[in-house]
């Protein structure tokens, strides 16, 4: 039994070992790449990128069901982009609310014709409508499909080379817009680039614009604050050097829409077609023998509202998993396939390993550490010493995270909340990374189910906060 423990110590030490050493090597990535870009925005005039990518139409399609607490925010951050050829077009869902009625009501909108300029399948359309004072916002009224049905219905009624695929419940800082088209104007072989995405909890919020970063009061909201640092700053930005970006969120995404229309839109049945997309994309071009490049910038910021209590970030977790899940297995060909390059041979094989099995051998080592340590049978030196380094891996990367945001963009100004992201980073491993390690498993046996609801998160709205 000792022996059968020690076995299975050794199994799992081996994967804690290579999953530190991915994160801590994309995080010394990121770090290199990060010096290097923010030195290269000291020289950036942001009225010359803001005129240069603003000769680039685009269209920001914003997928929304139920979203009357937020909605109205969300665009008028919107109309304050600092981008001179945009239009947005906000899809209603079907909503069973008043997200519609809000939208009629705040911006003045009126029945208008439209006419579609491509014809990917969708739920049918019910009504389009036009704001009076703002001609650049559309409105399409459309019955329920889904998040992936209501993007494909904004696609076919784009009629820019890029559009902006989002949430509503997303802010986007005026000038996150022409940061994101910039690598378009760098480099004409960019089919997709995704921004970075922080929360808004706690924020204070006017007119549609985040006016001071603040922590979340809320404990759930604060863990996910270092867990999106960790995700963008120490993670993103490590594949995007590594070429091997395979999720874009869908909370802030600039695509070309010719090439998106050619390979049929969002996927309709998949809860992760945000992720899906992008993967798709890699296939499209390197089968074709398409150049072609999906970048990552960590300048141009989206807000977004978290959940605040752990039902709803357990479903929103099981979700991500289970679109996680439901992309590797649609696209198996790619693991360690060549053919497809960095996404393939490591993006694939980490996601896979890491991100799919990972759970079930964390889960699996907790377990038995802990029959281990009620049943005597390995020392209690060995067992705490184990679970100590496992630990402390992961407090260093938070902290390392946490760390890279300061270095690079100090959004967090005040120095109290800079000390409470780092105690957040020493106790979410202490029962939070445990819990979220359970969603997880939960999304890949839902997945193996065959489960594709899309589940419901409870909207606040961005309300104006004191400091």
């Amino acid at each position: 039994m000792i022996t059968l423990v020690y076995v299975v110590s050794l199994v799992i030490l081996v994967y804690f070992l290579a999953m530190n050493f991915v994160y801590m090597t994309t995080s010394v990535l990121a770090f290199i790449d990060l010096k290097k870009y923010v030195g290269r925005l000291k020289s950036l005039h942001i009225g010359d990128l803001v005129n240069a990518a603003g000769g680039v139409p685009i269209t920001l399609v914003v997928p929304a069901f139920n979203e009357e607490a937020g909605i109205v925010e969300s665009v008028r951050s919107l109309l304050t982009l600092q981008y001179s050829d945009y239009e947005i077009v906000v899809v209603d869902d079907g909503s069973t609310d008043g997200t519609l009625g809000s939208l009629i009501e705040a911006f003045q909108l009126k029945p208008a014709a439209r006419a579609p300029s491509a014809n990917l399948h969708t739920a049918p359309v019910r009504t389009v409508h036009r704001a009076a004072r703002h001609p650049n916002l559309w409105v399409v009224s459309k019955e329920n499909g889904g998040k992936a049905d209501s993007l494909n219905a904004g696609l076919n009624y784009a009629r820019t080379p890029l559009f902006c695929a989002m949430d509503a419940d997303t802010l986007l800082e005026p000038e996150a817009l022409p940061r994101l088209v910039r690598p378009f104007l760098e480099n004409r072989d960019t089919v997709a680039a995704g921004g970075i995405v922080r929360i808004a909890n706690g924020c204070v919020v006017d007119g549609g614009i985040v006016r001071q970063v603040l922590l979340p009061k809320n404990m759930v909201a604060r863990f996910q604050v270092v867990e999106y640092l960790r995700a963008f700053l120490a993670a993103r930005v490590g594949w995007d050097v590594l070429r091997a970006t395979l999720i874009i969120s869908g909370a802030f995404g600039v695509f070309r829409r010719g090439i998106v229309v050619d390979v049929g839109g969002f996927a309709t049945d998949t809860v992760g077609e945000d992720m899906e997309l992008v993967v798709r994309l890699h296939r499209h071009c390197r089968e074709n023998d398409i150049d072609y490049r999906v970048a990552f910038i960590p300048d141009p910021v989206a807000w977004t509202e978290a959940p605040e209590d752990l039902g709803s970030l357990g479903r929103q977790r099981n979700r991500w998993q289970r679109g996680l899940v439901q992309t590797l297995w649609r696209h198996r060909q790619m693991f360690g396939n060549p053919l497809y390059g960095p996404p393939a041979l490591i993006g694939f094989t980490y996601y896979g390993i890491f991100e799919v099995i990972g759970p079930l051998i964390e889960a699996s080592g907790f377990v038995v550490f802990l029959w281990a340590l009620i049943a005597g049978v390995a020392p209690m030196s060995y067992i705490l010493a184990f679970l100590g380094l496992a630990v402390a891996a992961g407090v260093a990367l938070s902290v390392a995270a946490v760390a890279l945001e300061e270095l690079s963009f100090q959004r967090y100004s005040r120095p109290r909340d800079l000390g409470r992201l780092i105690l957040v980073a020493f106790i979410e491993n202490l029962g939070y990374r445990q819990l979220a390690t359970w969603w997880r498993i939960r999304g890949l046996f839902s997945a193996l189910r065959g489960d594709h609801t899309w589940g419901t998160l409870e909207r606040r709205g961005f309300k104006t906060q004191e400091p």
